[in-house]
Parts: C-alpha cells; sequence; structure tokens
C-alpha cells in the first residue's frame, strides 16, 4: 500500500509537470472557427467546373455540374438516366465550390466575427472530399483558375522539391491566405497524412513497376502482381480496407524516411511559400485526419518541424475520445472536441434515458477539462456538428441516439430529413449560447449560422445556403416510399443575426475566452445550469434553462452588485441577491458592470 501511494504521488508529480511545461499558440484562446467544405462553399469561378473527363466519367452519361440551388434529393435528367437511386448519384454530384468563392465571402466571415478558417482538404483530388490526395503539393486544381494549365505544369515535375512549380490554384490560394490575414482570420487546412488516393503520384508508380518502382516501400503492399498470369494480384492495405484509399506503410520508425520527407517537404512549402524564413505568408496550422492511425514518433518529429518553421502554428488532431497521450507537448497543441460535442447532445436534445442531468452534465465537463492541461482546455476545438456528423438543426430534430450514429437514411430510413421548427431553432440558439461562453474555442460548421440542416454524409454536404441566391423547395424524399413536408430553403437572417451577437459578446469579453470557470448553480429539479467565467475585472455569468418551462433563478451575491445582460441590454443591479427571470430553452449572459 506504502508503495502504490508513493508511486500515485509521483505519477501525479509528473502528470503535473508534465501539463505545466504544455505551451499554445495564444491566439486560438480567442478563435472562433469556421469549417468550410470547399466543394460546397461558393462557385467563385464557373470556368474551373469540373467536366466528365474530369471525373472520369463517359460521355454518354451526360454529366453535368449541379445547379447549386435545386432540391438536394431530385435527381437531375442526366442522372436519372444513370440510376433512378439518389445515393446512386449523389457522390458523383459537383456543385463548382472554389477558393474564388471563399475569397469573395471573406467579408461574410469576417462580419459573422470569424477569426479562424478550418479547410477540408484542399490538395488536388478527384473525390468531392479531398481526402483521397493525388498530390500534397498543389491545391485542387478545380479550385483555381486555369485547371488545364495547372495540369501540364505539373506534368513537368518530379518528386525533388526544386522542381514543384506554383499551379494557379497555388497562387489562388495564397492569395486567400492573405487576404484571410489582411482581416484577421487564421487558416489552417487538413493534413491527410495516414492514407492517399490511388491517383497519388507514387502510388501509381507503384502499379505501374510493383516492387521495381522506387515507390515501392511507401504503401502497405500486401501482395504484388504476378506478371506470368492473366491476374492482377496486386492488393494493398485501404484505409479501414477502402482500396480507393491506400495507406503509407509504417513500421518501427515510422513512415518510410521518403515518405517522411515528402511530407516535411509540403508542409514547409505551404508554411512558408516563399521560402524567406518569415511564415506570415503561409498557413497557420494543421488539421489532422485521423490523428491516431499515426505514430506518435511520427507526430513527435513533425511537430518539431513545424513549430520551427512557425513557433505560434496551431496544431489539432482528429481523436473523437480521450487524447491525453497526444496532448502532453510533444505532439498536438488541441483536437477537435468531440467528448464535448457528446455531452452538449446528452444535455440539450436527447429526452430519453441517455439524457444527462445538470448535475450529470457538470460532471462530463469537469471529466474533459480534468484528462487536458488547463491551458490545452481553453485551445480545444469544441465543436457540436461537423462533415463526418448530422448538423446540429438535425440532431435536434432526432434526439435519442448514440452520437454519430443512425444519423442518415442509409443506415435509418426513419430519420426526420424536414426543415427544423421553431422549436428546434429555440433550442439551437441555446446549444450556441453554451458553445460561445464556455471554456474551449467555439467551430461552427458551414451553414448552420444560415439555417442549414442535414443529415450525416452526404447530406451534411448540401452547398451553402446564401442570401443572394434563390432555392427550390425541398420536396423530394430519396427512401422509396417515404415522403416529408414541403420545406421552404432560404437564409435564416435572423438566425445568422443570433450567431454574430454570440460571437461579438464572446469577442468582447476576455472571461469568455480565456477566464477562469466556476460552476455556480446546478439544479436536476428545474433543469437549469449556471456557471461564472472571469478574468481580471471582467466577469460574466451565464445562466442556462434548459427546460420545457419559464424558470426562475435565485443567486446569493456579496455585497452590491450591478450586471447587463449582454443579450438584452438589460441592466440589473442590487445588493446579496440576485433574481433572473428565464423563458424555456432559453439564457442568459450577466456581464459585470464595472
Amino acid at each position: 500500500m506504502r508503495i502504490f501511494s508513493r508511486l500515485a504521488i509521483a505519477a501525479l508529480t509528473i502528470h503535473s509537470l508534465t501539463f505545466a511545461q504544455v505551451a499554445v499558440p495564444q491566439w486560438a484562446k480567442d478563435a472562433v472557427w469556421y469549417q468550410i467544405f470547399p466543394e460546397r462553399f461558393r462557385n467563385g469561378d464557373t470556368r474551373n467546373d469540373q467536366t466528365s473527363p474530369d471525373l472520369e466519367i463517359g460521355p454518354e452519361r451526360g454529366w453535368n455540374i449541379s445547379p447549386w440551388t435545386s432540391d438536394w434529393y431530385k435527381l437531375q435528367p442526366w442522372e436519372e438516366k444513370h440510376s433512378k437511386r439518389f445515393y446512386g448519384n449523389v457522390f458523383e454530384r459537383r456543385y463548382g465550390g472554389d477558393m474564388q468563392g471563399v475569397i469573395d465571402k471573406l467579408d461574410y466571415l469576417s462580419d459573422l466575427g470569424i477569426t479562424a478558417i478550418y479547410f477540408n482538404p484542399v490538395f488536388d483530388a478527384i473525390s468531392l472530399h479531398k481526402y483521397d490526395a493525388s498530390t500534397y503539393h498543389h491545391i485542387d486544381r478545380n479550385f483555381g483558375p486555369d485547371p488545364q494549365g495547372d495540369l501540364q505544369l505539373i506534368k513537368l515535375e518530379s518528386d525533388d522539391p526544386a522542381t514543384w512549380k506554383w499551379t494557379s490554384a497555388d497562387s489562388l490560394f495564397l492569395k486567400l491566405i492573405r487576404e484571410s490575414h489582411t482581416r484577421g482570420i487564421k487558416v489552417i487546412i487538413d493534413g491527410v497524412f495516414n492514407h492517399c488516393g490511388t491517383r497519388f503520384w507514387a502510388f501509381q508508380d507503384v502499379v505501374k513497376n510493383q516492387q521495381r518502382s522506387r515507390y515501392a516501400t511507401w504503401f502497405d503492399v500486401r501482395q504484388w502482381d504476378d506478371p506470368s498470369t492473366p491476374q492482377n494480384e496486386f492488393k494493398h492495405k485501404g484505409w479501414w480496407d477502402v482500396q480507393e484509399l491506400p495507406e503509407f506503410w509504417e513500421g518501427d520508425s515510422s513512415f518510410a524516411r521518403p515518405v517522411w520527407n515528402y511530407f516535411f517537404n509540403i508542409t514547409k512549402r505551404w508554411m512558408d511559400p516563399n521560402g524567406d524564413g518569415n511564415p506570415s505568408d503561409g498557413i497557420d496550422g494543421w488539421r489532422l485526419d485521423v490523428g491516431n492511425e499515426v505514430s506518435h514518433l511520427f507526430w513527435k518529429g513533425w511537430r518539431k518541424h513545424v513549430k520551427s518553421i512557425n513557433p505560434d502554428a496551431y496544431i489539432v488532431g482528429e481523436i473523437w475520445d480521450d487524447a491525453s497521450k497526444w496532448l502532453a507537448g510533444d505532439e498536438f497543441d488541441a483536437v477537435m472536441n468531440y467528448p464535448f460535442a457528446r455531452a452538449v447532445v446528452r444535455f440539450f436534445i436527447d429526452t430519453d434515458e441517455r439524457r444527462l442531468k445538470p448535475s450529470e452534465f457538470d460532471r462530463e465537463l469537469a471529466t474533459i477539462r480534468k484528462d487536458y492541461p488547463g491551458e490545452i482546455s481553453y485551445v480545444l476545438q469544441n465543436l457540436i456538428d461537423s462533415h463526418d456528423t448530422d448538423r446540429l438543426a438535425s440532431m435536434i430534430m432526432n434526439p435519442n441516439r448514440k452520437y454519430d450514429d443512425q444519423n442518415g437514411l442509409r443506415n435509418n430510413p426513419n430519420y426526420d430529413v424536414g426543415k427544423p421548427t421553431a422549436g428546434a431553432r429555440r433550442l439551437q440558439k441555446l446549444i450556441l449560447l453554451f458553445q460561445m461562453t464556455y471554456v474551449g474555442a467555439p467551430m461552427i460548421y458551414y451553414g448552420d449560422e444560415g439555417g442549414m440542416w442535414g443529415a450525416d454524409d452526404p447530406d451534411d454536404r448540401k452547398p451553402m445556403v446564401w442570401q443572394d441566391l434563390t432555392y427550390e423547395n425541398e420536396r423530394s424524399h430519396p427512401v422509396p416510399g417515404k415522403t416529408r413536408t414541403d420545406d421552404e430553403v432560404r437564409f435564416d437572417k435572423s438566425l445568422y443575426d443570433y450567431y454574430r451577437m454570440l460571437v461579438r459578446i464572446r469577442k468582447e469579453n476576455i472571461a469568455l475566452r480565456r477566464g477562469d470557470f466556476t460552476r455556480i448553480f446546478v439544479d436536476d429539479a428545474k433543469n437549469m445550469y449556471a456557471f461564472k467565467r472571469s478574468s481580471g475585472d471582467n466577469e460574466a455569468i451565464v445562466v442556462l434553462n434548459n427546460s420545457d418551462g419559464a424558470q426562475i433563478l435565485d443567486l446569493t451575491i456579496a455585497g452590491s452588485w450591478r450586471y447587463r445582460d449582454a443579450l438584452t441590454g438589460t441592466i440589473m443591479e442590487g445588493k446579496e441577491s440576485l433574481r433572473c427571470q428565464l423563458g424555456p430553452k432559453s439564457g442568459a449572459i450577466l456581464v459585470k458592470m464595472k
């Protein structure tokens, strides 16, 4: 027992020392993140729209770019000729989103209050999602102004970085970075280092030359082709057995050294494009896809490389569960905070046995904070939804499911794809209030602020709803025999204004970004929860009424006090006791006045 106690004390001491040594980019504490899925955000240049040869689709199909404003589930004439099934067509759809479209809408993001963009993959790839890279040193050619010219430039290159050109798409992306930085917006991109696509230049060489290829050690090849037989015996490991996504081979020393070098080279290319030692012209960090499927050894070495280029760069990993092994200060700065998302859904949305009472919700949040160093808690990406889940508004319309489960029509034909009700929007606003006031950096998935809804992939990747466009109603249903309501699709200006207000309140109060967190009230019977954020003389009390009825909260506060409700502008003052009256599914942000 004595030995165990000493070991426990030692472990706690080491853990504390490790936590104390962690340093994070300070700007990330103040970030309001916005996730952009590039192909679906905005078509700013129709001249670069993909054609059927780009997708290796024969002309007999009559394939074409999908109309941006069409009914999502409705099949276009050329789609009906190919397949009567929605899911037989949707993954081949392209809507023409590109980098010019993002540049055109940077002022929209700035007006919303966004300070950091996370891009889903932007590197050249044939898919709509770009997680199947053909190269990591070029932006997708259809995201730029001259796809065919870029393709010819790329053909002149070798694996030697000295031969790499800057394509028109690359140059436009660098312009996007400059324009973002001018507006005070940071930019990070998806780093997909576990796997690539079958059209990746090195993999293509392996397919052609087999074990004679100079890149044969790059990939996890399970069987080589036998040229003496008519069959093709070539087999490789794909991510989750998806053959279109070949995995890079990792041994005891991580990737093969040439792969390691390639990733280091492309990292520097995008972080310091002109190579002058000043990273201000490059991206501000990376989001690392399936971060738990790449070796710790690589991440440790790669982090040193990243920080040598830009000490203030932000590294965030995709880890869905406890990520403490990656957050000791020598790998990632943060992770996408999916445990936070799960807790939010169970507290605010679920109504069955999954539902968390306020006291249970408080314990869940405390556990997440305890798992990570304090500094890291402030820079976690606090998301609710993403390109890998159903959208927040549709989560509310479909409660009482395990997070990210049974959330699409392919595995749950009873999933409600309809437009969110007024009650759902009220709850969405309450969730946003909490997200914008809690510890960590909130992240908005593109279009949530404008009222978009949708099930899991592919429905969470609809074209962005813009105020200047007129959309068809959604009235089609992809499941045979199922019907739905005839739903108007339009930009929700009222919801956007609420998002904008909450972002502004967060930015105006350092306590909400960097302040201490103190739980001050929990009432399971009333379904109410309140906490305080404080930093120096800036203090905010956040009160949440998660019940379906009006509630009154009485708080004891020593001495005289004076607060302003940041949502309504109402000024409250008194002594010792503060009474707060809240309608159903609503909240308050009480900022202490000086």
